[in-house]
């Protein structure tokens, strides 16, 4: 078991780096907004363009140690990162100590279309809740619109509803650096948005 203090340390790393993260994406941010929050849990929800077909974004997606900020690691390093793309699959990390994560597991995947993904995400893991993490990708004129719906329930001392903006900013994060990475091949160094 993680002791308080190491567990309390690690969220405060993940809430700053979160924080200070919005400035760098900011710009790229289409649409997000948090469109539930109670004491037993809620819904984020993030939208943005991607001007790529969906076969390409769709493979990014699954590649997140390409573009998900190692910030929102546990190792720091999102090159430890690993996802197997069929139901029951794995969205796990290994650790330098030789230790391993698991992050999600995928619940329902449509190549090109939808990717459900269960679990929980950073220190959520520590707490009481589950997340179900939903990435819906349509066909435009000009490339892909891509939605991801976050629900998360269970239980946290002092209720969830206080967690939702900071989820929110995270994965709108996520989806700014999935967009860069589709569209440009990079994303913005952990440099840039490291506290």
């Amino acid at each position: 078991m993680m002791p308080r203090a190491t567990h309390l340390r690690r969220l405060c790393h993940f809430l700053a780096g979160a924080v200070l993260a919005c400035g760098v994406i900011a710009a790229e941010r289409a649409s997000a907004e948090v469109t539930d929050a109670a004491p037993d849990g809620f819904t984020v929800s993030e939208r943005a363009h991607i001007a790529a077909p969906g076969d390409k974004v769709f493979a990014a997606l699954i590649a997140p140690q390409h573009w998900w900020s190692g910030n929102h690691t546990f190792s720091g390093n999102a090159a430890n990162l690993t996802f197997d793309a069929k139901a029951g699959g794995c969205w796990c990390e290994t650790m330098p100590d030789g230790g391993s994560v698991e992050h999600m597991t995928v619940a329902f995947i449509s190549p090109g279309k939808t990717l459900r993904l269960r679990g929980a995400t950073g220190p959520l893991q520590a707490m009481a809740a589950t997340v179900v993490m939903t990435w819906s990708l349509k066909p435009s004129a000009d490339g892909t619109d891509v939605t991801l719906v976050s629900a998360t329930g269970g239980y946290v001392k002092g209720g969830l509803q206080n967690l939702a903006p900071v989820v929110d900013r995270v994965f709108g994060e996520q989806l700014a650096r999935l967009k860069s990475y589709v569209e440009t091949g990079s994303v913005p160094s952990l440099q840039e948005t490291k506290p």
